[in-house]
């Protein structure tokens, strides 16, 4: 298996932006979790049992996480299928089947009212924290995007200049790349994060000079006891958006980078309304500089 990693990553890198971290993330993640089950086995000796034996720990508590790794265990398996070793994937639908499925309340995330998250952030600043994690707090806010997407985020994906910042498709819960235009606020925070820029090219990297950790921004706002979780600020913004913004609904879910389910729509469909959403960003952070500053 460890060989036919090997030779999935070779094939993979093709693809990945030069100077990038994905290869350092594949490498992370499976060296951490699969390899030490799995790097020494004939991968035509896997079975889904041996691959759930990886993921289940993880399952749960770390379900981005063990996504991924599911997601890469089964790009080594299609290599191992299209070089004849094996006629299956041990990591396909039987897997996904078998494995427990994630309850509601674990995918409903804490949000508060959007008329409380500038005062949320506020209290985030007064806190004294690593300033790596205000930064990346309210540039998540500031730009709606899920947690992964911000503290993952990395120097080469901004155009400072355009004030856009493109995601790439690996990073997207949809695999799709993503663009999003930067506020006047975002671009201010992006001045003060280019302060801790440091040689592993994150924006928002740890104290340690590492990606900053999967939970670091949930467990900073349960300390600050702010009454939300980082995802939270996605339902925040699109409760303002819907109440207090004139932008149509279309505009809103793809500033949220939600998939639009009507296949009809979307083909014929052949701009990501930017403009209209730099429009929508811009108005979000003049909202929570301004009349978000409080409760009424």
């Amino acid at each position: 298996f460890a060989d036919a990693l090997e030779e999935t990553i070779r094939i993979q890198a093709q693809a990945w932006k030069p100077g990038g971290k994905s290869e350092l993330q594949w490498r992370s993640s499976m060296g951490t979790y699969a390899l030490p089950q799995l790097g020494k086995r004939p991968v035509d000796s896997i079975e889904p049992r041996d691959v759930m034996n990886v993921l289940l720990p993880i399952w749960s508590t770390k379900p981005e996480s063990a996504r991924r790794i599911r997601q890469r265990i089964g790009a080594v398996m299609k290599w191992a299928v299209a070089q004849g070793y094996r006629s299956d994937n041990p990591a396909g639908d039987a897997l996904g089947a078998a494995l427990p499925k994630i309850s509601n309340a674990q995918t409903h995330y804490r949000a508060l009212p959007y008329r409380q998250v500038a005062p949320a952030l506020r209290k985030a600043w007064a806190a004294g924290a690593y300033p790596a994690k205000v930064l990346c707090l309210e540039f998540l806010t500031l730009c709606a995007v899920r947690n992964s997407e911000a503290r993952l985020a990395l120097w080469d994906e901004i155009d400072e200049e355009n004030a856009t910042w493109t995601i790439p498709a690996g990073r997207m819960k949809a695999n799709r790349e993503h663009r999003v235009p930067l506020s006047s606020r975002a671009l201010e925070v992006l001045s003060q994060a280019r302060e801790l820029r440091d040689d592993t090219g994150y924006v928002f990297p740890s104290s340690r000079g590492r990606p900053m950790g999967e939970n670091t921004l949930a467990r900073f706002c349960r300390e600050l006891n702010l009454g939300c979780v980082p995802h939270g600020m996605r339902s925040s913004f699109r409760d303002w958006s819907a109440e207090c913004s004139d932008a149509p609904r279309e505009v809103c879910e793809i500033a949220l980078a939600h998939v639009n389910s009507d296949r009809v729509e979307r083909a014929y469909r052949r701009t990501d309304l930017f403009e209209r959403r730099r429009t929508l960003m811009e108005e979000w952070a003049q909202y929570l500089n301004g009349s978000g500053g409080g409760d009424s």
